[in-house]
C-alpha cells in the first residue's frame, strides 16, 4: 500500500466516523495504530515511522478542522498509555506520566505525535468520545461508556483491521424509560 493510499484512507474513514458520531470541539478522538500490521507484519515487529507519517496525515487534518483533541494510544510496553497535548491533560485532568514513546516502546504513531504536537504530555489514561483502532491494538479501555462501533467502508489500511466507534451517554431506568431520539442511534 502506498502512503498516499494510507492517507487518504483514514482521511476517508475519519470523515464517516465524525458525520456519524456528532463530536463537539474539544472532545477527544483516541486512535490506537500498530504499523507493523499495516505492513502485514505482526504487532509491534516492524514499527514504521514513515507509515506513522501517513498516518497521522490522514487524521490531523480533520482533528484540526473540528477543533477535537487527538488522544494517540502508546504499545503495551508503555501500559497503553496515550500522547496528548498538554491543554487535553489539564481540560480534562489527566494523570501525566513520565516517559518518552520510542519504537520499542510506544509505537511508531506514538513517537510521530510526541514529534508533532505542540505541548506532548503522556497519560495514564483517557474517556475518550471517539475512536479508530488501526491493527487491533485494543484502543476500547480509553473510550466512554458506551462505545458503539461504526461500520466503514473502509475495512483495512493496508493489511491492518480497521474498526472505529463512537460512544453514547448510558440509557437508564428500565422499560418504563423514555430516551430521546437521538439516543437511540
Amino acid at each position: 500500500m502506498e502512503l498516499s493510499e494510507i492517507t487518504s484512507s483514514l482521511h476517508r474513514a475519519l470523515s464517516e466516523l465524525l458525520s456519524i458520531s456528532e463530536l463537539k470541539s474539544k472532545d477527544i478522538l483516541v486512535v490506537g495504530c500498530s504499523t507493523s500490521e499495516i505492513l502485514g507484519k505482526k504487532i509491534g515487529s516492524a514499527s514504521n515511522l514513515e507509515i506513522a507519517k501517513a498516518v497521522m496525515d490522514g487524521i490531523r487534518p480533520l482533528v484540526r478542522k473540528f477543533d477535537l483533541y487527538l488522544a494517540v494510544q502508546c504499545c503495551e510496553h508503555l501500559n497503553r498509555s496515550l500522547v496528548v497535548e498538554g491543554e487535553c491533560a489539564e481540560k480534562y485532568q489527566l494523570e501525566i506520566v513520565t516517559v518518552l514513546p520510542h519504537l520499542k516502546a510506544g509505537g511508531a504513531l506514538a513517537v510521530t505525535a510526541y514529534g508533532e504536537f505542540e505541548d506532548p504530555r503522556v497519560v495514564e489514561g483517557i474517556r475518550g468520545h471517539a475512536g479508530i483502532d488501526i491493527g487491533d491494538t485494543m484502543i476500547g479501555m480509553h473510550l466512554k461508556h458506551v462505545a458503539v462501533p461504526v461500520r466503514s467502508e473502509i475495512k483495512k489500511i493496508g493489511a491492518a483491521n480497521l474498526v472505529m466507534a463512537r460512544t453514547r451517554p448510558k440509557l437508564i431506568g428500565g422499560e418504563r424509560a423514555q430516551y430521546p431520539s437521538y439516543y437511540k442511534k
